[in-house]
């Protein structure tokens, strides 16, 4: 079900570079829902996508709002030498609850 999302919303991007920006957060609607379904179950980060959409008006200020995501880290980690890819930071919130925020010095 995810990737059916992750699919839809790739496209819209896509479609969306010949049109003018118009979202009134980083980052845009469109990148969160990404984030969302990326970390999230799809009924949740599809509950927390159509929140953010409704949100995204001129009632609103807009602003920086990153992604809140459930996460539980693995219980061993293993210190090996392999090279690890860093594509998003974990910000602890509280809890299991986590910001997530994209490197794009990855890319």
């Amino acid at each position: 079900m995810k990737k059916f999302y992750l699919a839809l919303l790739n496209a819209y991007q896509y479609i969306s570079r010949f049109l003018p920006g118009s979202c009134r957060y980083y980052p845009t609607c469109s990148e969160y829902a990404k984030w969302q379904f990326e970390f999230n179950r799809a009924d949740r980060a599809l509950r927390e996508t159509t929140l953010r959409i409704l949100r995204c008006n001129q009632l609103f200020d807009g602003g920086i709002e990153y992604p809140v995501v459930h996460y539980t880290p693995p219980k061993l980690l293993s210190l090996s030498k392999k090279v690890i890819k860093i594509n998003y930071w974990l910000i602890p919130k509280r809890d299991k609850l986590f910001y997530l925020i994209k490197d794009y010095d990855a890319y």
